[in-house]
């Protein structure tokens, strides 16, 4: 088991949360709430506020990248075969709609082959409601440790 998988499973949610800005500073920018995270799934939750706004009162594009990420990495982490590490090697998004609320961000993983090892691309999706406003496909690039 990962120990990211391993620190969320122990400390729960809330704890992990505010654990996590204290591993990766920028993340904690948003004030990242990890609903769920476990082996092909991870879904994290951040609130419309003023720290994360753009010029025209609309989540800024980059917490909502800030938000992908996040997700991505700690599912990717949860996921990847033991003896393995990852590092994120390129992103490619898509501003879907007008991000005008609290957000929720979803990478699901579960038709990813965890198995191999070299670039895997993980599929995100964020939401305000039932409202996608935002996709991307960060590519993973996994290796033996």
């Amino acid at each position: 088991m990962s120990q990211m998988l391993q620190m969320f499973q122990q400390a729960g949610a809330a704890q992990f949360s505010a654990m996590i800005g204290q591993v990766a500073p920028y993340f904690a920018s948003i004030a990242p709430q990890m609903v769920e995270l476990r082996p092909g799934y991870a879904e994290v939750h951040f609130a419309k506020r003023r720290e994360v706004l753009n010029h025209i009162g609309t989540v800024h594009a980059i917490a909502l990248c800030n938000a992908a990420e996040l997700a991505a990495g700690s599912m990717t982490d949860a996921s990847i075969a033991p003896g393995c590490r990852w590092i994120p090697k390129g992103m490619t998004v898509q501003y879907l709609a007008k991000a005008d609320g609290d957000v929720r961000t979803v990478a699901d993983g579960s038709e990813v082959d965890w198995s191999r090892t070299g670039d895997i691309k993980v599929p995100v999706m964020a939401y305000v409601g039932d409202k996608p406003v935002f996709s991307a496909e960060i590519t993973m690039y996994v290796s033996q440790a």
